[in-house]
Formats: C-alpha cells, sequence, structure tokens
C-alpha cells in the first residue's frame, strides 16, 4: 500500500523536482560562497526546509547574531504558513504521527499540490499526500547538497525558477475550473492586486493573507453554499 501510493505521488511532484533541484543548488552554491560545508546545506534543508528563509538565513549566520531581528525577519518571510496551516487542518486530522511532519514540510510548492490533487483509485489518500511532500522535501535537500558541493561548475539557471510560477498557474487553472464557487479565487485575486497597490510589492504578501482571511470568514456562508 505505502509503496503504491510512493509511486502515485512521484509523477505530481515532477513540476516540483524541477524547481527545487536548480533552486536548492542556488542555495547551496550561495552557503558555499559564504564559507560553510556540504553538511551545513544539508542540515539546513533537512531541520530548517524554509526555502526563502534559508536564503535570508545565510546572511544571519555572516552577522553580527540579533535574535529579535532573526525573529522578526523570519516572521515577515514565513508569515504565510500560518495561514496555510489553517486551511489544513482538516486534512492533517487523521494524519496520525504523521502530522508533525505534514505541517512540517508544508512549502509554498507542497502547499499547492495538496490542495489540488487527489489520490487515484485505489491508493491511501493520506500515504498519498506524506509522499508528496516528503518527495518535495527531498529534491530540495539533494539539490542545495550537489549546489555545495559542486559549486565551483559554471552553470545558468537563469529562467529555471519560473518552473514555480508555471506550477502554480497550473493548479489555479485546474482548481478554478473544478470549484462550485469561484468567490474565493476573485476574493484573493482582488484583495492581493489591491494590497501591492496600496503597499508595494515588498510588504503586500502579509497585508494580503490576512485581508484574504478576513474575507473568507466573511463570506464563508457564502462560500460554503
Amino acid at each position: 500500500m505505502k509503496r503504491k501510493a510512493l509511486w502515485a505521488a512521484v509523477p505530481y511532484t515532477v513540476p516540483v523536482m524541477l524547481g527545487y533541484l536548480f533552486l536548492g543548488a542556488a542555495f547551496g552554491v550561495l552557503i558555499a560562497e559564504n564559507g560553510f560545508s556540504v553538511l551545513w546545506a544539508f542540515l539546513m534543508s533537512t531541520f530548517i526546509y524554509a526555502g526563502s528563509m534559508q536564503f535570508a538565513a545565510i546572511s544571519l549566520m555572516t552577522s553580527a547574531f540579533s535574535p529579535v531581528s532573526a525573529f522578526l525577519l523570519t516572521l515577515m518571510v514565513n508569515a504565510r504558513h500560518l495561514f496555510y496551516g489553517l486551511s489544513m487542518l482538516k486534512p492533517f486530522e487523521r494524519m496520525g504521527k504523521r502530522k508533525p511532519y505534514m505541517i512540517f514540510s508544508l512549502t509554498d510548492e507542497t502547499y499547492s499540490l495538496l490542495c489540488g490533487v487527489s489520490a487515484p483509485e485505489g491508493i491511501d489518500p493520506d500515504w498519498f499526500l506524506f509522499f508528496i511532500s516528503l518527495l518535495d522535501q527531498l529534491y530540495w535537500i539533494i539539490g542545495s547538497c550537489i549546489g555545495a558541493a559542486g559549486s565551483f561548475l559554471p552553470f545558468d539557471s537563469t529562467g529555471i525558477d519560473f518552473a514555480m510560477t508555471a506550477l502554480f498557474l497550473v493548479i489555479f487553472v485546474e482548481q478554478w475550473e473544478k470549484a462550485h464557487s469561484r468567490l474565493p479565487a476573485l476574493l484573493g485575486l482582488g484583495i492581493t492586486l489591491v494590497s501591492l497597490i496600496v503597499v508595494g510589492s515588498d510588504r503586500f504578501l502579509l497585508f494580503s493573507m490576512a485581508g484574504i482571511l478576513a474575507a473568507l470568514l466573511l463570506f464563508r456562508k457564502e462560500i460554503s453554499k
């Protein structure tokens, strides 16, 4: 049963693999250039696994340590995960011992996949979602270790990060077509656009997430109908 779920999950994670191997490698190259070994890349990708926050953590590791600054930076960069977690409370209820890992491994791309895919017929849905999360992290770990170990090799990865954008667009279109109500998507797009215009591209994410959460709570009855 577990093996079937693993192999069923693999095709769904291929777009993430293409992005994570190269973005992880970029992180590995950067951490190696700052004097850290492959072991550091492995440990950070295994126990922190925070994508953009891992890049930001390099500057924290190479400058004077300030707990307050580190806390505020982490909160701002990863605040969106608070909202991700709220929407996954019900799906993770039945995960049992796997629940802590599912919460830990909830990156942007993994969250999008978990929301947008369903287990094929005959596949245990809980193990299917678990292996999606696990595979995504393994791709990131492998990419970061390759980047740290081979940082001396010239490689132009320009444009490879668009794989993540393409993944989000595909998942959005699929959810748009399947959704019984398109009000949540329209609210999300509208509030995000307003936040971007009002507060700018550097700070819009936290404001848009808070606005979307408030709007979804306000229109909960209409969405449920």
